[in-house]
């Protein structure tokens, strides 16, 4: 069994209030709770620092808890309600972004698994093949790299693994064997807490990639790999309208 924490943030820099923006009929965000909701998980609770998102929530339905609005992190949000709800140690939580309306149950409860499987791991995480050149070579595709066990080395911005022999002019030419990173986590819940309480470590600073704390710390992630990458999430205006027409409209 595992839990489900969304943390669920009001402010938002390209898009303000995008947790209450309706879809269908419904706030964004209850479309990413009744996906949560059907993956199986124990509990799902949204963990907001916002009276009118917990207003909504309580209106549709859902567990609600109000967190610290100083949080630096979704991250950050999550292991708070890990605390405050005496989740177990070795209880299995997934962090699923509040902007996420079409992720699909079966990712959440797959990501869980896969960490149920590996008792030596402390986080699990997916990745998708990388399918263009463009994607490669662009900073905001954080890029993953993996051992033979499946267990993550290293995530970048940079372009890697490295093409060195298909480079000319150092500009790659290949791209197979490349992996982009999907934001999308499961924790141990004391390895959770750890985590949160450990301090920004330099490759996190350099990177601006939070799973790098975990590394840097002899923290092990375990990665999933599948064969697609899930739809992206809400950001911009333009996400919003583009998950209107999925979903059915305003």
């Amino acid at each position: 069994m595992f839990h489900v924490v969304i943390p669920a943030r009001y402010a938002s820099t390209r898009l303000p209030a995008k947790m209450l923006a309706p879809i269908a009929g419904r706030p964004l965000v209850q479309w990413v709770w009744e996906r949560a909701c059907a993956s199986g998980a124990q509990r799902v609770i949204v963990a907001t620092d916002d009276e009118r998102i917990r207003e909504a929530a309580r209106a549709f339905g859902a567990e609600c808890a109000i967190t610290d609005a100083a949080h630096a992190s979704g991250t950050d949000r999550v292991a708070e309600v890990a605390r405050r709800f005496g989740f177990a140690p070795d209880a299995i939580v997934v962090n699923v972004q509040g902007d996420e309306p079409l992720i699909a149950p079966a990712l959440i409860a797959r990501l869980a698994a896969g960490l149920a499987e590996d008792p030596t791991a402390d986080i699990a995480t997916p990745v998708a093949p990388i399918r263009s050149l463009q994607e490669f070579l662009d900073p905001n595709c954080v890029k993953a790299v993996c051992d033979a066990a499946g267990r993550a080395l290293y995530f970048s911005r940079a372009p890697i693994p490295w093409p060195r022999d298909a480079a000319p002019d150092t500009r790659p030419a290949r791209f197979d064997g490349a992996w982009r990173h999907l934001g999308l986590y499961a924790y141990r819940v004391a390895g959770l807490a750890r985590f949160a309480g450990l301090a920004p470590a330099p490759l996190e600073s350099c990177e601006r990639l939070e799973q790098l704390r975990a590394l840097e710390n002899g923290m092990r992630i375990r990665v999933i790999a599948l064969t697609e990458a899930p739809p992206p999430g809400v950001d911009t205006p333009e996400d919003l309208e583009r998950v209107r027409a999925i979903l059915g409209g305003a």
